[in-house]
């Protein structure tokens, strides 16, 4: 088979946050697959189709993806952020799995993005220094006691948690439950980061302590970083705190 199927991360939105090696992958693909609000950042040319689905769609994105490769198409599947962290890389494999064999032989390939978290960690300073984790919030694709018992996991071990996917008009409380759940283990003073639109020129970044911490600041667009009993801030005349973990934690042998 001659055709190829490339899934890329855009970054977190600024465009010179896309990695060259992804910005030579869309300069080669014959097509651009994925959600539409993503499919529209790459820019129209000649010989280049652009196919825009909805959020939901991803197995069937995935197929379509499959599906032209088979035919010689250079497709390349966006993802904004990385397309391994709740993105499409995923779903790319399992419907490569459960799908036509020979699917499995086209040259496909994964190239990663900065993911939000990591964009957030770099705007305020170092949140993610020590341990942590992310834990997409949305129970769609499991249950919720799945998604709590996580959290409390992280939470008692004392990771900083980046939380995905926090709030949406069809999931308005799971967030606040969140918190909830946080407040039950960690001091009220452990700061969260509301980070919303980063790279983006609406781009809006605030901090608050853990009791003070409400689910309305966020939005779809919004990473939430819950720090752990360890993470600092380091107050400036400016208001723009730095927040950061150490690399240390408790005694060192």
């Amino acid at each position: 088979m001659t055709g190829s199927v490339v899934v890329a991360g855009l970054g977190p939105g600024a465009q010179e946050l896309i990695t060259p090696e992804v910005s030579a992958a869309l300069a080669l693909a014959t097509d651009i697959v994925g959600y539409a609000p993503y499919v529209a950042r790459v820019a129209e040319r000649d010989g280049l189709q652009r196919h825009a689905s909805d959020n939901r769609e991803e197995l069937d994105r995935a197929g379509f993806a499959l599906r032209l490769a088979t035919e010689g198409r250079h497709v390349v599947i966006v993802s904004s952020g990385d397309p391994g962290v709740f993105a499409m890389a995923a779903a790319l494999f399992e419907a490569i799995e459960a799908g036509d064999p020979s699917w499995r032989e086209l040259d496909i390939r994964v190239l990663p993005g900065i993911s939000a978290m990591f964009a957030t960690a770099a705007r305020i300073g170092a949140p993610l220094g020590h341990d942590f984790c992310a834990i997409n919030l949305s129970d769609n694709l499991k249950p919720w006691e799945t998604v709590e018992k996580r959290l409390r996991a992280a939470a008692e071990a004392d990771f900083v948690i980046a939380l995905y996917n926090p709030i949406s008009k069809a999931r308005p409380w799971q967030l606040g439950r969140a918190f909830e759940l946080l407040r039950s283990i960690h001091p009220a003073s452990v700061p969260v980061i509301f980070a919303t639109a980063i790279s983006d020129p609406r781009e809006r970044i605030d901090v608050a302590p853990l009791g003070e911490a409400v689910p309305q600041r966020a939005d779809m667009r919004t990473l939430v970083m819950i720090g752990s009993s360890q993470t600092r801030i380091i107050p400036r005349s400016s208001g723009a705190d730095f927040v950061y973990t150490p690399r240390f934690s408790g005694a060192v042998s």
